[in-house]
């Protein structure tokens, strides 16, 4: 099993959205080192859902890799923010996962605790300037976190 941290803005989608849900396609995704990670994720990997661009950013939960190898449905739709009209059905240009909903913690693991924890070499996401929405987690890593977080 492989660990991933995964971002996203919990006004647009947080973690309670997902734990509504259920599951979601994890759409919209338009960085090219985001969307190769997602094409190497294994039904079964799990990621931390992390909260970003708020007030206190943080991991705030767990989802679990569903389903792999997902056209993401957005880069068709001439509507969508994320639509790609160089893409096509035969020929996607972006991929993604669908995530399953499997806790929130108790209370977020936030950046600044991360940061006091973890050196950029070792947590991607507390480099200075990173904007990745996508990236692994060592297993090491991911034990110290899961150790960390409480709910």
């Amino acid at each position: 099993m492989n660990y991933w941290l995964m971002k996203s803005e919990p006004d647009v989608y947080g973690i309670a959205d997902l734990q509504q849900q259920g599951e979601t396609v994890w759409d919209g995704v338009r960085n090219y080192q985001a969307r190769n990670y997602m094409r190497q994720m294994l039904v079964g990997d799990l990621v931390f859902f992390y909260h970003s661009n708020t007030a206190f950013p943080g991991i705030a939960g767990l989802m679990r890799v569903g389903k792999t190898g997902i056209a993401d449905p957005s880069q068709f739709e001439p509507d969508s923010k994320y639509y790609d009209p160089k893409s096509t059905p035969e020929a996607p240009r972006w991929q993604t996962v669908v995530v399953e909903f499997v806790e929130v913690f108790e209370q977020p693991i936030l950046l600044s605790t991360l940061k006091e924890k973890f050196s950029p070499e070792e947590l991607t996401v507390v480099r200075t300037g990173n904007r990745l929405s996508v990236m692994p987690v060592s297993e090491t890593v991911a034990q110290k976190i899961l150790a960390m977080k409480t709910g």
